[in-house]
Parts: structure tokens; sequence; C-alpha cells
């Protein structure tokens, strides 16, 4: 019989404790040393001596966070929810889900931690996120009071998202922050400022930033090559001030250096590419179309495009807008045509509620020269979202008016409001309907104009402009007796030069005796006392009178000009180089410049004589050789007529030869 096995003899309590304090203190050495994956180890170590440790539970779960493994840290926060039910680990949950742009989820998972600094800051990075960029802001600025480090940061960021960039420096001035206190706040309030127009101001602001940055990082011990990638994008904004202040070159060559040496993070590279082939524009197609091709994947699941490497989560809307738009215009420029249909297609899924996807299918129609179809879904959106219309309205008006449909194009603009008085429309409209036959329609633009005009109060008034060519539409369109009241408003409310002219000429079609009253009033031109008109319009420059007093002082005065015309000035011959007038030489050939066969000088070849072999008998003559001495002989003695002869013949004898080759 076997013995039985001793028995290990158990661990005290003392013992048990001092081997978890030895791994709690590994564990807080690997999370030093950012060994994630050492740390997760240890952590599952402690979980088995100790069960249900709740430090120890949260350290494995920000490890496996922090080493990028956020399918395993649901998996484990699933687990240790059902196991360790006291501890809530629904926070890091929710930033989980968050960091798979599972955003819904997150927002759901966030309910019941409202009011911690925590919750909040994620909320507002979610709703950042989902383009909510309003509500981002409040959060933030709710928590100003909280000691948040580098919170001045996202903010900023929030309101230059949000369209409130007008307010950034009022916030940094209320948090009593300078802007150049770090690069990313200097790179956050350069873009406020580009947002604001200030590109030279942005410009400045972007250099100090890159400066700051490349001396902050340094300090840390970054390696060049990761200082230039954290910069990267400093990088490409700069390039891109260039680009809007028309430095092309410049922006050109900063686009094309970040993409070729690739020492940036995938979102700046997307911008870059992007940015450098909205620049070239149509110049080279084929290599745009490369390179978006490694931005852009295609898939066969329910989302049939989307953005590599995870650039989705990492761009903007209005950034990932960008990058399909040009696809599909490159596209478009290429005659890729069911590509582009394709790509269109799957927009709207893509940017729900985003006007690009119905404007890039109206340009596909438009490429198609279906310009009815593109008006036909224009009109459709504008229709169905009327908040929306305006942008909508002004490409439906320009495809309508580049097909030939002016009443169409006319009709767009009219539903836009906000426009309706400005002079740029105005104008338009009237070029629109005169084009449609529709006078009275034009008419009523301009008097719908000038009520407004008329009781608008701004200081850049334009009723006076508006007036004008209103006045002089209807002096076209033989409404005489309307221009001629505009015309009498303008000239006693402005005094106008142009009015009182106008008048003049309106009033002298039906009043003559009102026109030569008003014509008293224009000022006399300064010089114009001493000319004699009547002898003015008998000039050479006026039409030409047969008699008059005049006649003989234009015929004296056209004689002293061709007495001038003749004394003008000799001048030396300029004879070529080296040649010596005074011992000319022989003279050139006056044949020089005749092609060979047509000079006095050309023999032609002799023909070959075996060709003319006699055959037959000593002594005989062959009919033919007897036919072509007598024509010789009737031929002019001329040679030079000769060669004329030999130079008409030659083409056909070689068009002969060209025609047989061609067989």
């Amino acid at each position: 019989m076997a013995p039985k096995p001793k028995e290990k003899p158990k661990a005290s309590a003392a013992t048990a404790a001092i081997s978890v304090e030895d791994l709690f203190t590994s564990l807080n050495r690997h999370i030093q040393r950012s060994e994630y994956e050492q740390a997760v180890k240890v952590s599952d170590q402690i979980i088995a001596a100790a069960p249900g440790d709740e430090d120890a539970i949260r350290c494995k779960v920000v490890a496996l966070v922090k080493g990028d493994c956020i399918e395993e840290a649901l998996v484990a926060i699933k687990e240790f929810s059902k196991k360790a039910s006291s501890v809530d680990l629904s926070l890091f949950k929710a930033y989980c889900l968050y960091r798979q742009n599972k955003l819904d989820e997150a927002l759901e998972s966030l309910k019941g931690h409202e009011g911690s600094d925590e919750s909040m800051l994620l909320e507002s990075q979610i709703l950042y996120r989902l383009g909510k960029m309003g509500a981002s802001v409040d959060i933030y600025q709710k928590l100003q009071k909280s000691k948040i480090d580098s919170l001045e940061i996202n903010l900023v960021a929030g309101l230059v998202s949000a369209g409130r960039a007008s307010e950034v420096q009022g916030t940094l001035d209320s948090l009593r922050v300078k802007a150049t206190s770090s690069f990313e706040l200097a790179y956050n309030t350069a873009c406020s400022l580009i947002e604001r127009e200030k590109y030279k101001d942005a410009e400045q602001l972007l250099l100090s930033a890159r400066r700051i940055g490349q001396e902050t990082l340094m300090e840390e011990n970054f390696a060049d090559d990761d200082v230039e990638i954290e910069l990267a994008p400093i990088a490409v904004q700069i390039a891109y001030v260039q680009q809007i202040l028309g430095n092309t070159q410049e922006a050109v060559a900063a686009y094309t250096d970040l993409v070729k040496r690739n020492l940036a993070d995938d979102s700046s590279l997307a911008v870059a590419v992007n940015n450098l082939i909205a620049l070239k524009g149509p110049k080279d197609v084929s290599d745009g179309l490369r390179k978006l091709d490694k931005l852009i994947e295609k898939s066969d699941g329910p989302e049939k495009f989307q953005l590599a490497r995870g650039l989705d989560l990492k761009l903007s809307q209005k950034q990932r807008e960008a990058i399909y738009t040009n696809r599909v215009l490159l596209l478009l420029h290429s005659n890729k045509m069911d590509q582009a249909r394709e790509l269109v297609g799957a927009l709207p899924g893509i940017f729900p509620g985003s006007l690009m996807p119905v404007l890039l299918q109206a340009a596909v129609h438009v490429r198609e020269n279906k310009a009815v179809k593109a008006e036909e879904i224009l009109g459709q959106y504008a229709d169905k979202f009327p908040d929306k219309s305006n942008i909508i309205l002004l490409a439906r008006a320009q495809v309508a008016a580049a097909a030939g449909h002016p009443q169409i194009a006319a009709d767009s603009l009219a539903k836009i409001p906000d426009i309706q008085h400005k002079p740029a429309t105005v104008a338009t409209l009237v070029s629109l309907k005169e084009r449609a036959g529709d006078i009275d329609g034009a008419d009523a633009v301009f008097d719908s104009a000038i009520r407004w005009w008329s009781n608008a109060m701004t200081e850049d008034n334009k009723l006076n402009i508006i007036m004008q060519e209103a006045a002089a539409f209807k002096l076209r369109h033989g409404r005489k007796e309307e221009a001629a009241r505009l015309y009498e408003e303008l000239v006693k409310s402005h005094g106008s030069i142009e009015a009182l002219v106008g008048l003049i000429q309106t009033a002298a079609h039906g009043d003559v005796e009102k026109a030569e009253a008003y014509e008293k009033k224009l000022k006399p031109l300064p010089g114009l006392k001493a000319i004699d008109v009547d002898s003015l319009e008998k000039t050479s420059g006026a039409k030409h009178a047969e008699k008059g007093p005049t006649a003989a002082a234009t015929e004296i005065y056209e004689a002293k000009n061709k007495d001038k015309a003749k004394k003008k000035r000799k001048r030396k011959p300029k004879y070529p180089k080296g040649f010596d007038p005074a011992n000319p030489g022989p003279p050139p050939d006056p044949e020089r410049w005749l092609p060979k066969r047509e000079r006095s000088s050309y023999r032609p070849k002799r023909k070959d004589k075996r060709a003319a072999q006699i055959r037959g008998s000593q002594g005989a003559v062959a009919k033919e050789a007897a036919s072509s001495s007598d024509t010789k002989s009737n031929q002019p003695a001329n040679p030079k007529g000769a060669s004329q002869n030999a130079g008409t013949e030659q083409p056909k004898a070689s068009s002969k030869s060209r025609k047989k080759s061609r067989k």
C-alpha cells in the first residue's frame, strides 16, 4: 500500500498578506513603467489570491484600456460585474464603448454618474464626437470651477467646433490663461483665428506653437521622429494657412513633404493628402485617385464605404465629407461614372441630414447631361427641408441657368428671401427674367428692391444704385414715364449727375422743353468755351462736309501733314557683319531662292541607255524612239521651260509611287 502524500502546510494569513502586498508593489512598478501586459498578469495573480479585490479589478481594467485591448476590457468588466456586483465599473464601460464609437450606448452607460467630474468630462467628449458641439461646450463651461488639468485646451477646441470662435479670447481672459501657455492651446487658439479669417495672426501663433512644442517635447526626451509626429497637426495647419493666403507653391511643398516622409499621425496625413489633391485639382486625376484609394475602403457590410485605419473616429464630419467629396469629383473628372454613382448612392447613409450628398448627386446628373433630373432632385430636397434650402436653391439656379432654363433659375433665386434685395441678386433675377421674356416680372423685381431699400435703416444704403439701374431698365423697355419719375427722384434726393443726364435723355423723347430746362442744370465742362461745335462736326473725325468755310483750312492742314511725312529722316541701311559696301564683290545669283529644278542652269540626268535598247535586225529603228525624237524637235529650245515641265511632272510620279506602296 502506497504511503499517503504529505499534506502541505497551510499558509498563514500573515504570509498571504505579505504575498499580496508584494504583488501590489510589483503591479505599481509595472504601471509606472507602462508595462501594461505585465500589469494585467499581476492583477490576475492578486485577484486569484484575493478574489473580489476592488483595486486589483480596477487596475486590470485600466491596464487593458491603456494597452488598447478595449474588447478584452469590456469582457473583463462584464465578468467582474457578475462576480463582484459591489464594484461599479459602468464608467469604465462607458469609456470603452466611447473608444469603440458606440456613442449612444456609452451615454446610456453613464446614467447614474451625473455630477461627477469624470462622468461630465467623458460625456462632453461623447457629445463632441456626436457633433453636438453646443452641449459639449456647456459641460466644459460647468467644469471650469473644478481643478482639471488642461481643461482650457478642450474648451477652446469645443468653442471652435461649435462655431463660437469669437468667444475664445474672452474665455482665455476669464480663465487668466495665455494662448502660448502650451503648444496644444496655442494650436487651438490659432484655429479660432482661422475661423475668424485672421490668417496672418493665425500663422504667427502656429509658428509659436511649433517652437513651444519642440522645446517641450525635447525636454521630455522624445525622439526626433516622435517630435515630428506629435507636431504634424501644426505643420498641416501652417500649410493650410499658406494655401488660403495664396502661397500655393509653399503649401504644395509642405503637404508633399509630409506625405513623402510619412512622419505624421493618420488623421494629419489624411488631411494633408486631401488638401494636396484639392490644390492640384484635375491636373493629375489618376494620382489623386490612387492616394484616396488608400484612405477609403470598400466593404460588404451594411456600411459599403468607410475610411481606413480608424479615421472615421479621428476626423470630424467636415473633414470626412471633404475626403468623400474629392473622390466623387475626381471620379467625375476621369469619367468613371459607375463608381461615382455607387459612391454617391452610399453617402446619404454615411452623412444623414447633410447637404453634400444631394449636391453630389445633382453633379453626377449634370455630368451625364441630365440637367432636368438634377433640377428635380434639388427642388424636392428644398421643398422637404426648407430650413436647409438656401444652398440647394442656389445650386438649382446655377444648374438651370447653365442648362438654358432661365425661368426655373429665377424661381429658385426668388425662394431665398434673405438675398432678394441685394444688388447682385436683383441684377441676376432681372437678367434671367429678361432672357425668359418676362419683362413685367423683371420690372416687379426692381420695384420690390426699391421698396425694401426705401424702408431700410442701414448705413450702406443701395437705393440710388437700384433706382439708377431700374430707371435705365424702364427706359430701355419703353416705360419712359416711370423712368423719368425715378430719374427725377434721384436728382432731387441725391443730386446725381448720372441721373440728371438720364432724366434729360428720357424727357427729350416727349417733352423737349423740360429736357432743355434740365440741361441748363448741367455744369459746363472746363475748356469747352472756345470750341466751335459746328466746325468740330465738320472735321475729319466727324461727318465730312463737301463745302463750307472750314474746307480750305482742312486742305491746308492735310497738305502740312503730307510735307511732314515727306521730311522723314532717312536711316542708313544695315549691312551684315563683315560686309564692305565699297567692295561688295560679285552679285548674288538671282535664282538662288528658286528650287534647283526651276533654275536655268539645271540639267536633268540622262536616262539609262539600256532602257531604249532596240530589238530586231541591225539598223532597225523603233517607233517609240522615232516619235520621241519628233516630240523633242517640236519642243522649244528654252531650257527654263524644260525645267518647269520636269518640275510639274515630278509630283505626279511621286503620287503614283505612294499609291503603289499603299497596295
